[in-house]
């Protein structure tokens, strides 16, 4: 074995102690006691899983606090102000700036990226050209994958169309969208699936982001996901309308979603950030109720979405706080469904993502991350932090245990 995992907690299956032999990238074998010899780490009965997955975060416009404002702090102010920066950009920033965020990932025991990306006349393909670096230059680490949308619209946005186009032929590998920001939101949401088609590639929608549960688009792409026979290639993200939803309508969409094999992001610090800014007191929180939507067979996930920009000023990349903070703004108690906050950005993202070598499985590539927890309800609950990552077999992070320094 090239190497070996003792005293380990597989998620799953986390009552008993195992060992976990790695060889040649990919997971030899999980059993009680392993007969082997190889470079050997034991863990101390610490918690094993499936590495971490961001399923929706920008890269490209990540880091940019310092050239925009952020007085309003509302949707619109931040569309503004980003589109103003982006007219700026340079592929060497966008490289610098995405660099800085995905280390910080890679840090925090991410080993599987899905970033969006903005094209629009303003920006042309930069952002795409200082992203594409980061993808072969991090492949020890993370697995990268590009999905290209129209922030600021793309019936209203003419050259949009096109470099969405290009982008596709040339490295992105996820076609996506923000209806809620073009003159026609179904036309817009109808060219994606059309694009989609084109392509035969998975979609990832910005969608149903406001404060009323009014006029659902989600409805119209649980349609087209039936019609195109596209049922799990679609994810939709933020759906902070749904928030508001009276428990008749929660129930409808719940079922829509899952006949249609539509799954969904939600994307705690930015949600909460953005919406309730309407009113004057008794803020809703605007962060859509995940497990509620599980408990009826949709798919759904957690995840970053901006970092330091004035969509989201905060931000230190880890998935553990996203699980975290959802469980705390959505009302989490019961024992599965804290767990299954630590499922949404590992094994349900995998899902979203349509990974196929993901997993803890013998067989599977080794890309592993080890929790300072010894169950995924107490790793949830106390933020534990991840001590050791692994991809394809190789460590790629390690991080010591805070220790107390006892008067003698």
């Amino acid at each position: 074995m090239d190497l070996i995992l003792r005293n380990a907690r597989v998620l799953g299956a986390e009552a008993q102690l195992a060992e976990i032999g790695i060889d040649q990238g990919r997971i030899a074998a999980i059993a009680p006691s392993l007969q082997a010899e190889g470079q050997t780490i034991d863990l101390g009965g610490r918690l094993v899983s499936p590495g971490f997955i961001e399923t929706h975060i920008h890269l490209d416009k990540s880091n940019i606090l310092d050239r925009c404002r952020a007085d309003k702090g509302d949707l619109e102010e931040a569309i503004q102000e980003v589109a103003k920066a982006k007219k700026s950009f340079t592929p060497e920033d966008v490289y610098e700036r995405g660099k800085r965020t995905l280390e910080r990932c890679i840090l925090n025991g991410t080993t599987h990226m899905r970033t969006q990306l903005e094209v629009d006349p303003g920006i042309g393909l930069r952002g795409l050209e200082g992203v594409k670096p980061l993808i072969k230059e991090y492949s020890w680490a993370i697995d990268i994958e590009i999905c290209v949308f129209p922030q600021e619209g793309l019936l209203n946005n003419p050259g949009t169309d096109e470099l969405m186009v290009t982008a596709l032929k040339t490295g992105a590998k996820i076609v996506g969208a923000a209806p809620y920001t073009d003159s026609s939101p179904h036309g817009q949401i109808d060219r994606i699936f059309e694009m989609a088609r084109d392509f035969d590639i998975d979609i990832d929608m910005h969608l149903d982001f406001g404060p009323n549960p009014d006029d659902l688009d989600l409805l119209y792409v649980c349609e087209l996901a039936e019609k195109f026979k596209w049922g799990g290639r679609v994810a939709i993200g933020h759906v902070t309308k749904l928030s508001g939803a009276p428990p008749a309508l929660m129930a409808k969409c719940a079922a829509r979603l899952a006949d249609a094999g539509v799954a969904l992001i939600v994307l705690p610090s930015t949600d909460l950030y953005l919406m309730g800014r309407h009113t004057e007191h008794s803020h809703m929180r605007g962060v859509t109720h995940a497990h509620k939507l599980l408990h009826q067979g949709v798919n759904c996930a957690l995840s970053t979405n901006n970092v330091l920009n004035p969509f989201t000023p905060f931000g230190d990349c880890s998935l553990m706080r996203m699980a975290n903070l959802y469980a705390n703004v959505a009302h989490v108690g019961a024992k599965g469904d804290v767990r299954e906050c630590l499922n949404m950005i590992t094994t349900r993202s995998a899902k979203l993502m349509n990974l196929k070598d993901y997993g803890l499985e013998v067989g599977k590539s080794a890309d592993l991350v080890v929790i300072d927890a010894q169950a995924p309800e107490q790793a949830v609950a106390e933020l534990a932090p991840v001590l050791y990552a692994f991809k394809r077999g190789r460590q790629t992070l390690t991080r010591q245990p805070a220790v107390l320094h006892r008067p003698s």
